[in-house]
């Protein structure tokens, strides 16, 4: 299941700054019509850290039954309070999700010790639902090292891991301590990670190149690298665009100039700076995504 191209879907907010359920559905369906092999939502991308609980459950909800069952659903219940991510991982688990991206603690910074107690803690207490672990530094403040990682994968329910610490040798030194399934978390590095054992990505980039995507990671998988290198160059320039400003400034700011949805963000995000907006422009209108 934990494989190919996941689309870390973008939550769409109404100008009265309420999730656009409407606009939500166009999103999905834009992924399952072009290629996607699984949705994750509420997570990073999908402004999972500005949602109160009531919403980040209807959006689960909603993508769940808007799919129906014909990708997996990954539903994003990470929280820095182990109490509120077992909540929210068993309440993903009862209204059908297929799993769970779990977010390292962030603010609280737990040592390897917590870390290894929160996610059994949530393994435990949340039986038969597949969850895959998300190690972002960047995000969270502290980085989950491959020992911990390994250690975690002896948990059962503890099947995956999203990969954004920008790092090849990361993976690689999880994979040859363990044989959990490593997913990359950060576009441009899709390929490198999938060349040395990982199975796909969970893709900001799939928001807008659902398709493109999803095909590089299918050759990947088939080793056919020089169909999968094609389609990594193609893509650079929207893989680095995305990440000019703080994720997911620009892909809202795509999202909305290709009329999927509204460029609405939820305060303390702001939409993208003019000048960074023109160098995005200019990458959406090469790639032919714009006119």
């Amino acid at each position: 299941m934990f494989r190919g191209s996941m689309v870390a879907l973008a939550t769409p907010f109404k100008s009265n700054q309420e999730v656009d359920f409407d606009a939500y559905g166009r999103l999905v369906d834009f992924q399952l019509e072009n290629g996607t092999d699984g949705i994750v939502p509420c997570g990073c991308t999908g402004e999972a850290a500005t949602l109160s609980h009531d919403e980040q459950k209807a959006c689960i909800r909603f993508v769940i039954e808007r799919v129906a069952g014909r990708v997996p659903v990954i539903a994003g219940t990470g929280s820095n309070n182990t109490k509120e991510a077992v909540s929210l991982t068993q309440y993903a688990k009862e209204i059908g999700a297929d799993g769970a991206l779990l977010i390292t603690p962030y603010y609280n910074k737990p040592t390897p010790a917590g870390q290894l107690a929160h996610y059994t803690t949530i393994a435990q207490q949340v039986e038969e639902l597949p969850l895959m672990l998300y190690n972002v530094p960047g995000r969270t403040g502290t980085k989950m090292l491959p020992v911990t990682i390994a250690e975690l994968s002896k948990v059962p329910g503890i099947v995956s891991i999203k990969e954004a610490c920008g790092s090849v040798s990361q993976v690689s030194e999880i994979l040859s301590l363990c044989d959990i399934t490593v997913m990359s978390g950060d576009d441009s590095l899709t390929l490198p990670m999938m060349s040395v054992g990982a199975t796909g990505v969970v893709s900001v980039a799939a928001n807008i190149m659902p398709g493109p995507v999803a095909q590089m990671c299918k050759a990947a998988e088939a080793q056919d690298y020089a169909a999968a290198r094609k389609l990594h160059y193609e893509m650079l320039p929207i893989f680095e665009g995305l990440f000019i400003e703080t994720n997911p400034m620009p892909v809202k700011a795509a999202l909305a100039a290709m009329g999927l949805a509204e460029n609405v963000l939820r305060l303390p995000l702001t939409p993208m700076l003019p000048e960074k907006y023109a160098q995005l422009e200019r990458i959406l209108k090469k790639l032919s995504l714009i006119s």
